[in-house]
């Protein structure tokens, strides 16, 4: 019963952040097309405010779970779609073990997984080293990656797009070790979501 109630109530929310977004931000989504209907896939993109996680689950059409830091917690309504969506908390700057053996389990499962490869808001723009979890998921995992290009949402830019990009497939890497490995794929996923976020300004 628990289980059910659970889904109708995150029908309930998708559906209201859906149209808030639609209405509020004049939301353009780009790219459903690229969403595989099934199977294990890594979500990502850039991460610019609060709002982008909610904008994903409104709008990718599957359901996902976010590695959310557990400082987000203490925001009721970020705690509640925490609750509802099943994110997966992560203890800040350290190796989450607990998290990544879930997320890993979720992916062999067949579900998805969302995550910002920036690892913070605006993490470029603040001088931080993009983290390589989202390339160490998809090499483990073999999951395909989808990456997301998230615009506007900001005073001088009010209306939000977000673009889905085509799923890069890295399961020829999978179970690699290799250092050299892991940065190059981040480095594809990164110019993939920068590309992304230029189509948006069209």
């Amino acid at each position: 019963m628990k289980k059910i109630l659970k889904e109708i109530i995150k029908w309930i929310v998708r559906g209201a952040l859906y149209i808030w977004f639609r209405i509020a931000y004049q939301a353009e989504i780009k790219g459903l097309e690229n969403v595989p209907k099934e199977g294990a896939v890594i979500f990502c993109g850039n991460h610019r405010s609060y709002m982008d996680p909610p904008l994903m689950v409104a709008t990718a059409k599957r359901d996902m779970k976010f590695l959310a830091k557990e400082e987000l917690y203490k925001n009721k309504f970020l705690a509640f779609l925490g609750w509802a969506f099943e994110a997966i908390p992560v203890k800040r700057d350290e190796k989450d073990v607990t998290a990544i053996k879930k997320s890993l389990k979720d992916l062999k499962e067949g579900k998805c997984i969302a995550l910002f490869p920036e690892g913070t808001r605006n993490g470029l723009e603040k001088g931080e080293k993009v983290k390589d979890g989202v390339a160490f998921f998809a090499i483990r995992s073999g999951a395909k990656v989808v990456p997301c290009g998230i615009k506007g949402g900001t005073k001088d830019h009010h209306k939000i797009t977000i673009t889905y990009g085509e799923p890069l497939d890295y399961s020829k890497y999978k179970g690699s070790k290799d250092k050299e490995v892991l940065d190059k794929v981040t480095n594809e996923i990164m110019d993939n979501i920068y590309e992304l976020n230029n189509l948006g300004k069209k």
